[in-house]
């Protein structure tokens, strides 16, 4: 693994997009297409990004915009910015730190940050590299629901503010990176298959179709503790509403990454419709492509009461740990500043979907 980069080096990261070759050369061939690739044809993964890149602004002028709020709220908790850091899995693969450097490097931007049930570390010795840190825990059903129900306690235990169950990955998507590459998950403490389980290329995740996951699953792992539920992985109004009906505290707009079922719909296209169907019955949190402060401007316009915002942040970590994180954040914080005057806004607020405009 190549050195980090230096805090002067990072001067010369401007955008986000500036972090994915740094990170390439510093990462094991295999593990960074793991990361970077998607399922199938990767259609999914392409126009997730695209999809924010077709809305338009229509900015007011004349207005006082001499001090911007850029605050956000994620379950009722202020974060410097509204964004958070998605979880994402062995994170060892681009730091030696893992995702106790991440944390920190969120921490240090002020922003929340999901640990993955599939981390290089355990979420008590994450917890123990920033204890004030805001954090929550993403829950993939794994194995059967008595384990899952220790892992939702363990992280109640240490401190996790909320359970973010994925939803969306009864099976693996069919992912051909890996499979040319011969690429398999590194040990991972949460993940870590039964012993006399023959090995395979993604772990306990693999067998998610024998546990069942339904909507009537939810009102149980609801009662596995007393921290807020949030459902990572909708992309249908019905379910949506459903969701809502069902009394969990967000949504969380996502695609996966592009990792699952290929040719989605992107989150940018569909985040409308399900806040409409939410009516306000759950926070609404939009995650996929998002690599501009445009993006999640663009995402407020349309409803959003927050962002996740993933793999720019594990470049980030490649290129220069929990520096390397911070600076990430800090780049969408001067982004998002500027965009906001330029709207005419002073706070996401005031962010409202007259200011957006979908060319036909």
């Amino acid at each position: 693994m190549t050195e980090t980069l230096s805090p002067a080096d990072l001067r010369g990261v401007i955008n986000l997009a500036d972090l994915e070759p740094l990170a390439r050369t510093r990462m094991a061939g295999p593990s960074f297409d793991y990361v970077a690739g998607a399922a199938w044809d990767e259609i999914t993964l392409r126009e997730s990004e695209e999809a924010w890149r077709r809305y338009r602004f229509v900015p007011r002028v004349l207005r006082d915009v001499q001090h911007v709020d850029l605050s956000g709220r994620f379950l009722g908790r202020p974060s410097s910015l509204p964004i958070a850091i998605a979880p994402m899995a062995a994170q060892a693969m681009a730091h030696p730190g893992a995702e106790a450097e991440m944390l920190r490097g969120g921490a240090a931007a002020g922003i929340p940050f999901c640990l993955s049930t599939s981390s290089s570390m355990t979420m008590e010795d994450v917890a123990a590299a920033a204890p004030e840190a805001d954090r929550w825990f993403q829950l993939y059903a794994i194995r059967d629901l008595a384990y899952s129900r220790t892992l939702v306690q363990r992280a109640e235990a240490a401190g996790y503010r909320a359970i973010v169950l994925t939803v969306d990955l009864p099976v693996l998507g069919f992912r051909e990176r890996d499979r040319r590459s011969g690429f398999a998950l590194p040990a991972m403490p949460h993940m870590d298959a039964q012993p006399d389980a023959p090995p395979t290329r993604y772990g306990a995740l693999e067998h998610d179709r024998g546990i069942g996951l339904t909507w009537d699953t939810i009102a149980e792992i609801r009662s596995w503790s007393s921290l807020p539920l949030v459902l990572k992985g909708v992309l249908s109004a019905d379910d949506a509403r459903i969701a809502a009906g069902a009394g969990v505290d967000g949504i969380i707009v996502s695609t996966h990454g592009g990792r699952q079922l290929d040719r989605s719909v992107s989150s940018a296209d569909v985040l409308a419709e399900i806040v409409g169907a939410v009516d306000g019955r759950c926070e609404v949190w939009a995650d996929g492509g998002i690599r501009r402060g445009l993006d999640i401007v663009a995402a407020f316009a349309l409803g959003a009461t927050g962002v996740l915002v993933g793999r720019p942040f594990y470049w980030a970590l490649a290129a220069a740990g929990a520096a390397g994180v911070e600076h990430a954040a800090s780049i969408l914080r001067t982004e998002l500043d500027l965009a906001l005057a330029l709207l005419g806004c002073t706070s996401m607020g005031e962010v409202r979907r007259d200011l957006l405009h979908r060319p036909r």
